[in-house]
């Protein structure tokens, strides 16, 4: 079984079952089950076969669901890709990803142009139209474009295909998706998730959430991002829920599809729960919302408990990576939630602390968190060494420091590369940033560490706050908090802090931007 073929199953028991909502458009399962087979026989009939590469450059949109679920069915392999990144940060993904085939938006294909003569593999452009690109594209002068001939419509290769349309029969490990990491050290890597991961995981997840089919789960997350893909793609299909596609996140968007749909489920990372947190809205515009899903970045408490204390509906954080398709733990929902706490790990997925032999910690000792199970990705696609380097005896190395209590409930401590070195005592930047976000008057903070000539490093802050305060309140507030070696030795102010398309604060980006 792979998700494909799951969501098959599911148009033929529930045929009328709404798959999706998109801006006022209904797709039941039968009719989306139904273009998935058209767009897949149309890929076949231009050349695109099993096992060929496929970038998906596209945004929220019924194009993403058909795109990859098309793809899936005859056996390609899907490398989503954020639309907003330039050509040159797409140029690096499009040609180690060794992509065949494009699917992108008409708006971008000024950048494709420009990418072309770098991109000799690729055969086929199949474009999407937008309301947005209508007007630019009769701006361009295509018939001067060298990539015009390999130019199709989406609507094109869809209508040529059949509806009755069934794919090869496909191993659970052939490679379904190929997804690029942030790139956080180095060039991005890509992880190959194959047909039993992406599958495993979304039912797992949904299974853990207890997902089922009259749920209705906001889909406003990136869908080329591993976590919205699996908790608010994947998982509801694979349950016959229903999924609400959001193009782009806003508090507004959120608050007037939960009213207009009875939204039961959100899913979203902690940047979004401030914006929602700190919106005019009143107290019951989410009362239809079941569960709110937090992973991407660790989760303040103080966020977490005025949120759900705001809205009276509880957040579940979760835990998850790229390399893990992406999800290994949840806070449970039939047992206490611990705040602060990523919860316990999801069925069929072991969490563990190792020390750096790679023996397990006793509860309570700070150590990597690595992961086992059928989530766990194939590999770096063409790195081996990097492959055999963070995959060891099957188990996954993700290089966060954590730490598991006595109840098998975990918590992120910090990434290995982001904790400071203060004199030689250890600080989590984490650890300072939850002090600073119980201040009335912090809204956002990220911690670094930065050279100091006295102690190797010092904690340096940057904070975004909702009404005028000095650095020495916010120094003097940490001190009442936190031990001497601890305390911020410097605190900026900005107007907001760097963020990735998910809305992940982005300590990398403060830390080079002071040349750190």
């Amino acid at each position: 079984m792979n998700i494909s073929s799951q969501l098959t199953l599911t148009a033929r028991t529930t045929p009328m079952k709404e798959a999706y909502i998109f801006e006022g458009d209904i797709k039941t399962y039968a009719e989306l089950d139904a273009a998935i087979n058209a767009f897949a026989s149309g890929l076949e009939r231009i050349g695109i076969n099993r096992g060929d590469h496929i970038g998906l450059v596209v945004g929220n949109s019924p194009f993403f669901v058909i795109s990859l679920y098309g793809a899936a069915r005859i056996g390609a392999t899907v490398i989503p890709i954020n639309p907003i990144y330039t050509p040159e940060e797409m140029s690096y993904i499009l040609k180690d990803g060794d992509v065949k085939a494009i699917i992108t938006l008409d708006l971008l294909i000024p950048h494709f142009e420009k990418l072309h003569s770098q991109l000799p593999n690729t055969e086929q452009y199949i474009i999407c139209k937008t309301q947005d690109g209508t007007k630019k594209v009769a701006e361009y002068e295509l018939d001067t474009f060298t990539i015009k001939p390999k130019m199709k419509s989406f609507t094109e290769v869809l209508s040529s295909g059949s509806i009755s349309y069934e794919g090869p029969e496909l191993r659970d490990d052939d490679v379904a998706v190929i997804l690029y990491t942030s790139g956080t050290t180095g060039k991005p890597k890509g992880a190959m998730l194959t047909h039993k991961n992406l599958y495993r995981n979304a039912k797992d997840s949904a299974d853990f959430l207890k997902m089922n089919d009259q749920d209705k789960v906001i889909a406003t997350l990136p869908m080329f991002h591993v976590f919205c893909l699996t908790v608010a793609l994947n998982a509801p299909l694979m349950n016959g829920a229903t999924v609400i596609i959001v193009p782009k996140f806003s508090p507004q968007a959120v608050f007037d599809v939960v009213k207009r749909h009875d939204a039961t489920v959100f899913a979203g990372v902690p940047t979004m729960y401030n914006f929602l947190l700190q919106s005019p809205a009143e107290k019951d515009a989410l009362k239809t919302l079941r569960l709110c899903i937090s992973g991407g970045a660790s989760m303040p408490v103080a966020l977490l408990k005025n949120f759900e204390q705001k809205f009276n509906v509880i957040i579940s954080e979760g835990y998850g990576l790229s390399e893990a398709s992406p999800v290994t733990c949840f806070n449970p929902l039939d047992k206490p939630r611990k705040p602060g706490s990523i919860g316990t790990s999801i069925v069929n997925v072991e969490n563990k602390v190792v020390n750096e032999l790679g023996e397990e910690l006793p509860p309570g000792e700070v150590g990597e968190l690595i992961v086992l199970g059928p989530n766990v990705m194939k590999g770096y696609y063409k790195m081996p060494e990097d492959t055999a380097a963070t995959i060891r005896d099957g188990w996954l190395f993700t290089g966060d420091l954590a730490k598991m209590d006595e109840e098998g409930y975990f918590f992120i401590v910090d990434r290995k590369k982001d904790m400071i070195l203060v004199g030689g005592f250890n600080v989590f930047p984490r650890e300072v940033e939850e002090v600073l976000y119980s201040h009335k008057s912090v809204v956002e903070v990220a911690v670094i560490g930065v050279p100091d000539p006295e102690f190797g490093e010092a904690v340096k802050c940057f904070v975004v706050t909702n009404e005028p305060v000095k650095e020495q309140e916010l120094i003097a507030f940490c001190t009442e908090k936190l031990a001497k070696y601890k305390i911020p030795s410097t605190i900026d102010f900005l107007e907001e802090l760097p963020k990735n398309t998910t809305g992940k604060i982005l300590r990398r980006a403060l830390k080079e931007k002071l040349g750190v």
